[in-house]
């Protein structure tokens, strides 16, 4: 009897594996034709058993990690290189094992999401580059925005800043210059600076994300931007 309860329970074990292992291969699937990726995100549904969760229709853990997501801003679209999201209490709408799911819901969410300097510079007006641009006294990571500005009596000139990044109601990223460079030894003077920062100081609205999700925070990395989120009833693709 107890050799019979082991087989059973390893059998039990073995078809709960295969039955997560496609589950989470149309999951995959179903988020990339919704979302419109070129690539297939990496779902990871965890919890055990996992059958058990198909039948309740809430999944404990879901994890998704999406690549080259395009989001936009006030200045158009905007590719976001990796953003991963880590949702809790997932309700499930549709039957996961056929691919068939209408909605996929968690109770709450967190998650990161990386914007590369390449495609931030891209999503800038006139020519300007964004850089790493190190870490600040308090250790905090910077951006170097770079672009030409005419000035008044010195003309067109290559300009410099050192920005921080602040997140303006949850659903925006905005660079704001810490200061201002001299130019050819002399301090700019506020109409000037006002120029610069016409250049420099940009950003904009992040829609496109999973709906529910805000954005919590930002700082520069060598990598990227990276952007903490998180949420409530969060649309999980």
């Amino acid at each position: 009897m107890l050799i019979l309860v082991v087989v059973l329970g390893g059998l039990f074990v073995a078809a709960d594996r295969v039955a997560l292992s496609y589950a989470q291969s149309k999951a995959a699937e179903k988020i990339q034709r919704s979302q419109g990726l070129a690539d297939k995100p990496d779902v990871s549904i965890k919890g055990f058993p996992f059958l058990t969760q198909v039948m309740d229709k809430k999944l404990d853990e879901v994890a998704v990690t999406f690549t080259g997501l395009q989001a936009t801003s006030d200045s158009g679209s905007l590719r976001v290189a990796k953003l991963t999201a880590d949702g809790h209490g997932v309700h499930l709408g549709g039957d996961l094992m056929s691919g068939q799911v209408t909605s996929a819901v968690a109770d709450t969410a967190t998650g990161t999401a990386l914007i590369s300097y390449a495609d931030l510079s891209k999503s800038a007006s006139n020519g300007i580059t964004v850089s790493y641009g190190g870490q600040d006294a308090n250790g905090k990571g910077r951006l170097k925005v770079t672009g030409s500005v005419d000035l008044p009596l010195v003309g067109t000139q290559q300009v410099s800043v050192m920005s921080h990044v602040v997140i303006k109601n949850g659903d925006a990223v905005q660079l704001h210059a810490d200061g201002m460079p001299s130019i050819m030894g002399i301090s700019l003077p506020v109409s000037a600076e006002q120029l610069v920062r016409q250049q420099t100081d940009f950003g904009g609205q992040l829609s496109g994300l999973p709906s529910g999700i805000r954005l919590d925070s930002a700082e520069a990395t060598p990598d990227g931007l990276q952007v903490s989120l998180s949420g409530s009833n969060v649309k999980l693709g």
